[in-house]
């Protein structure tokens, strides 16, 4: 499956959980939702992943955490915020350039139109 069949497949899910919930909850509900959601379809998915950072001989280990790997191609970077900043897009493309993946998801849950919660990172 390529990451934009998989990216559908997330959009889709959190369209649902966003109809069924709306806005103003907290992110550990909607990842937890979207975690649950996605697991039926049967996918791999790895929650709360931390991963190391080799600097020159130093290995950082836990130096950063995804929200979600979907099938090892697409990360998912979940928020629940009034606004997404430069920084949540900066933080994904870290993301896309330490795992090698080349598609990123930022999803943020606060707003009233779930689509334009929805940003793609790509590298």
């Amino acid at each position: 499956m390529t990451e934009n069949e998989l990216s559908k497949i997330v959009f889709e899910t959190g369209l649902k959980i966003h109809k069924k919930l709306g806005a103003g909850l907290f992110e550990h509900v909607y990842e937890a939702c979207l975690f649950y959601e996605l697991k039926k379809t049967g996918l791999f998915i790895e929650k709360q992943k931390s991963l190391p950072i080799l600097y020159e001989e130093l290995i950082i280990e836990n130096a950063f955490r995804l929200d979600m790997i979907i099938e090892n191609k697409l990360i998912l970077e979940i928020k629940a915020v009034e606004y997404i900043n430069p920084a949540h897009k900066a933080q994904l493309l870290t993301y896309l350039k330490m795992t090698g993946f080349k598609l990123g998801l930022l999803i943020n849950f606060q707003t009233h139109i779930f689509k334009n919660g929805v940003t793609r990172i790509s590298k």
